[in-house]
């Protein structure tokens, strides 16, 4: 389920903005907000990456790392049968222990979403409830460069075939050239084309493409519009470009999420995509997460890992906290 009526998004932003949310307005907005301090956000990112969780608490992190991965194949050689491996790994990530929680989602391209129904049956539904999830990425995913009717309708197909989830990339040319506008504008129409016949609708995740940004002022101002806009979540990358996912980046995401929580009382999700493999640095976010926002915000509703070759790092130091030995890659099974 959305966060909100969809109905109330234009009018929401509309009192905040003062006036339509044009080119001018959003500008206004936007360049309205405070500058980024680069070096103390990167210092305060470094500080939080400093702390430990004690080994009494990092089985619980470690297992809440696995029920926070959307688990991913995105590659234009995918086939119904990778997605159904994909599949039997999420609801099994360790094979050699069937009390291994399961992942949030399984994230695939949209005419792969009925394979991922099918394969998921009883176990397809709200992770928040012990299922997966399917999400389907979606706008001409990754580069954003399509027509609107074509946006529209890539979200509308993946909905109805049974996506919980839609991750859409937002026109990085269109937002860097100062066409808010048109960035707004597609991203509420794509939020409204999540909407089913029975009146839920598909949950949101706005990627932002952090990496062509290029400044931390550019990722705020695109976190706040992407808001602004209706997006559920606000995801760094698409995993296809580089830099992705980093703590500085994540974290002044969850700033903005934290600033709307607090002028608005509502949550909004952040999910870092692209470039986190190891445990090590996957505690590193939670910890950010649970500093940053609260703890309440380590749910899958509210935040997700896009990384799956992480899983398996994730599994064998699992695997070291129960038996006290380190296992070996053999020890899981290969993406």
């Amino acid at each position: 389920m959305s966060r909100t009526d969809l109905q109330t998004l234009p009018e929401r932003a509309l009192d905040l903005l003062g006036g339509q949310p044009d080119d001018a307005t959003l500008g206004r907005y936007l360049h309205g907000l405070p500058g980024v301090d680069a070096v103390g956000l990167e210092q305060r990112a470094a500080a939080l990456s400093t702390r430990s969780i004690k080994t009494s608490s990092k089985l619980w992190a470690l297992e809440r790392i696995i029920q926070l991965i959307d688990l991913t194949t995105l590659e234009g050689s995918d086939t119904p049968g990778k997605v159904r491996s994909l599949v039997a790994k999420a609801l099994r990530p360790d094979a050699s222990d069937p009390t291994c929680p399961r992942v949030a989602a399984v994230c695939v391209y949209g005419d792969m979403v009925p394979d991922a129904v099918a394969a998921l049956g009883a176990a397809h539904g709200d992770p928040d409830d012990g299922l997966i999830g399917v999400a389907a990425v979606a706008t001409a995913f990754p580069s954003g460069r399509a027509s609107l009717e074509v946006k529209l309708r890539d979200t509308a197909e993946a909905v109805a075939a049974g996506a919980d989830e839609i991750d859409m990339v937002i026109d990085r040319g269109a937002f860097l050239s100062g066409r808010y506008g048109l960035v707004f504008e597609q991203i509420a129409r794509v939020k409204e084309a999540c909407r089913r016949a029975d009146g839920t609708a598909a949950s949101l995740k706005v990627i932002l493409e952090t990496g062509e940004l290029t400044t931390y002022d550019n990722i705020k101002r695109a976190s706040w519009l992407a808001i602004l806009a209706g997006g559920d979540f606000i995801k760094t990358s698409t995993g296809k470009v580089q830099p992705a996912a980093t703590l500085p980046t994540t974290l002044l995401m969850l700033e903005v999420v934290r600033d709307w929580h607090r002028a608005t009382g509502e949550k909004v999700g952040v999910k870092p995509a692209g470039g986190i493999r190891t445990s090590k640095d996957a505690i590193k976010y939670l910890v950010t997460v649970a500093e940053t926002v609260g703890e309440e915000w380590l749910q899958p509703h509210l935040f997700r890992y896009g990384a799956s070759s992480l899983l398996n790092d994730v599994l064998l130091q699992r695997q070291k906290m129960r038996s006290g030995n380190y296992s070996g890659a053999d020890y899981v099974t290969i993406d």
